[in-house]
């Protein structure tokens, strides 16, 4: 071999062991196009939505209550749906903040009671109790983005009534370590699973754990009708207290307007129901479609030096929402997400919810009228909001940034993702 050889071949070789150059510093982009997830459920609508929608027009009958419960839209949704979630009954409402207040109303919750949620979840977590009376007590999140379970047993005081179990973002909460705190301390649990409709604990299905669950069905969720929501439980009682509270306080059976309390109209209708119920029956597809693709990513990437990847508590059971990446610091975070827009395969923050206790009307205890119940008892006046009370959940949400997944993606589109992840990753990565 001649030295001109030797040199060519010695370049060639140095050339495959050095760095992608990135498309931010000018190199060729991994995509042409923008890598982009859409809301899921309506990427399924088809004809048997339609064929839903034209039954009700065609009845003349919209009014859940005006049908045999044997027809009705709306009750053949909330039977599937109990079936789904394993659990003995279903309510469908008119949308997730619905279901969180009835929920909280089957549960006797109300002034004097606290009741404690994660510092990041969406506002209706919040809203719904202070709208039944009683008092938010925030807890940090952990990696999981979920409420950290070894962040709630001092909080607990005796006004304590519920814990707020949210599966954000397609990851379940940590239910073995959140159940027994409340039954040690004599406290119920709702679990939240708006975000995480189609996931699953250990072989159980979300909502089937706590004492009592919800979920929305807004168009942002896996399955929807635009909005809509669901109550679930296994506890004939509180099942009957949730359904007089979304019927002004009534039961909608012979006799049943004993025991009556003043409640609200949170009743859904037969087109909802009915576009639910045909969304209903392609959950599966759905959440199996995402989850496939995020396994695919997740294969892809398995090994990367320094990869930290959000914590699953079951991994078989999340939903893979997105793909998300820990880093060391924000300013890292930030260079990693310019990086990989550049890369047209862009990365979100952890979404879907606020970091509530910073919310300015929060922190300042705004609400409805002065005097509000929540925040007149000596404990209401004493608690205090702020970037003090959650700055470990501020700093997680800070450094973690994912790629979103979309149950329509190709193989071609997961493996663009990869390829953008490991070129990218070890370029910013400390």
């Amino acid at each position: 071999m001649n030295r001109r050889t030797f040199l060519a071949a010695a370049a060639a070789v140095s050339a495959q062991a050095s760095p992608e150059k990135l498309a931010s510093e000018g190199g060729a982009p991994v995509r042409r196009q923008p890598l982009k997830a859409k809301n899921w459920g309506p990427e399924f609508y088809d004809g048997q939505e339609r064929q839903q929608l034209d039954d009700v027009v065609e009845a003349r009958n919209p009014f859940r209550f005006s049908n045999p419960a044997s027809t009705s839209k709306v009750a053949l949704f909330e039977r599937a749906y109990a079936a789904y979630c394993h659990t003995q009954y279903a309510l469908a409402v008119t949308s997730g903040t619905a279901a969180l207040h009835c929920a909280l109303a089957a549960l006797e919750v109300g002034p004097g009671d606290e009741v404690i949620l994660p510092a990041w979840t969406w506002y209706s977590c919040y809203n719904t109790i202070i709208q039944a009376g009683a008092l938010p007590v925030f807890a940090e999140i952990d990696d999981s983005f979920n409420i950290d379970p070894d962040d709630i047993e001092h909080r607990i005081t005796p006004q304590t009534k519920v814990i707020m179990a949210v599966s954000l973002q397609g990851n379940p909460a940590d239910m073995d370590r959140i159940l027994p705190i409340a039954r040690r301390h004599g406290l119920k649990v709702l679990e939240d699973f708006s975000q995480s409709v189609g996931a699953s604990y250990k072989g159980r299905p979300l909502g089937s754990m706590g004492d009592i669950g919800i979920s929305s069905l807004q168009q942002s969720k896996t399955i929807t009708a635009g909005e809509g929501g669901a109550v679930v439980t296994n506890d004939a009682r509180l099942y009957e207290r949730a359904f007089r509270f979304h019927d002004v306080g009534l039961l909608q059976t012979p006799g049943g307007h004993r025991n009556f309390f003043p409640g609200l109209n949170y009743r859904m209708n037969e087109f909802t129901g009915g576009v639910l119920l045909a969304q209903l029956r392609k959950l599966d597809t759905i959440a199996g479609a995402v989850r496939a693709n995020a396994r695919r990513v997740y294969d892809g990437i398995r090994g990367l030096p320094g990869l930290q990847l959000r914590r699953l508590p079951h991994p078989e059971g999340e939903l893979g929402s997105g793909i998300f990446i820990g880093f060391k610091t924000s300013s890292e975070r930030q260079r990693y997400a310019e990086a990989m827009r550049a890369e047209n395969v862009p990365v979100s923050s952890p979404g879907g919810s606020v970091v509530l206790p910073i919310v300015p009307e929060i922190e300042n205890k705004v609400t409805v009228v002065p005097h509000w119940p929540s925040f007149e008892t000596a404990r209401g006046k004493a608690i205090r909001y702020g970037r003090d009370c959650c700055p470990r959940t501020i700093d997680i949400l800070s450094r973690y940034a994912g790629v979103m997944m979309d149950p329509k993606f190709t193989p071609s589109d997961t493996a663009d993702a990869v390829a953008a992840i490991r070129k990218v990753h070890p370029a910013v990565a400390g």
